[in-house]
């Protein structure tokens, strides 16, 4: 993924921003050093070996619509992480304390010992599956010869750094694009939805300190509410 690759820079001791290629996070929209816009889709998956042969016919099929469709690159990034056991474990000890019977107690305390050494003797993971979808001012085909020449010698400001209808405009034409993602993958069976701004820094930090993964918790795909732009 070209925003959680650090760029190769000089030795020395000079701040560790340099090497990032993300210059910041607004509207739920990573901009990028070079003036391109990022957005993140959070997919969520299906079992493609339990789905019938006219089933997985189908699924195929919307998929290949899907690829055939795009007259843009995107990334699918999958990040395994350590499930995290704790908000089962603190709803147990709920259920411990709030328990009458000294039996069922001695029930619940041994199986949340036997919960906690599964995983981590296990190392149970889970996986998360993202799409990632670009934007760049240079692909901007409306602008006139001045217009493009000023976005691929001026990539920053054409984002947005210059002046923020700069950035509204590009980053509407961004959202066209994740709304044609979300349409076509969603007729493939999987469910779809764009991070928002907070979700972005999540998944980023957790991305550059991968010993916290089971820190926080990105959203839940099976709660969200899809809606269009």
């Amino acid at each position: 993924m070209e925003f959680l690759n650090p760029k190769k820079g000089t030795q020395g001791g000079s701040s560790t921003q340099q090497y990032v290629d993300v210059d910041k996070i607004r509207d739920g929209a990573i901009v990028m050093k070079n003036g391109s816009l990022r957005s993140i889709l959070l997919v969520s998956s299906i079992n493609f070996d339990l789905k019938s042969s006219e089933e997985q016919d189908a699924i195929i099929g919307q998929y290949q619509s899907f690829l055939n469709s795009l007259d843009f690159p995107l990334q699918i990034v999958v990040s395994s992480r350590r499930f995290n056991i704790n908000p089962y474990i603190e709803l147990l000890n709920g259920a411990e304390k709030e328990q009458e019977s000294e039996l069922l107690r001695f029930q619940i305390s041994e199986y949340k010992l036997f919960i906690k050494n599964l995983t981590d003797i296990s190392s149970i993971m889970s996986k998360y599956f993202y799409v990632v979808v670009p934007f760049s001012p240079v692909e901007d085909k409306e602008g006139g010869l001045q217009n493009k020449l000023f976005g691929i010698f001026r990539p920053k400001e054409a984002s947005g750094g210059g002046t923020n209808q700069r950035f509204e405009t590009y980053h509407s034409q961004l959202l066209q694009r994740v709304e044609h993602v979300i349409q076509a993958l969603s007729g493939t069976g999987v469910r779809v939805a764009p991070l928002n701004t907070a979700e972005i820094i999540e998944i980023l930090y957790n991305s550059y300190n991968p010993t916290l993964f089971t820190a926080s918790v990105v959203k839940d795909i099976n709660s969200v509410e899809i809606s269009s732009f």
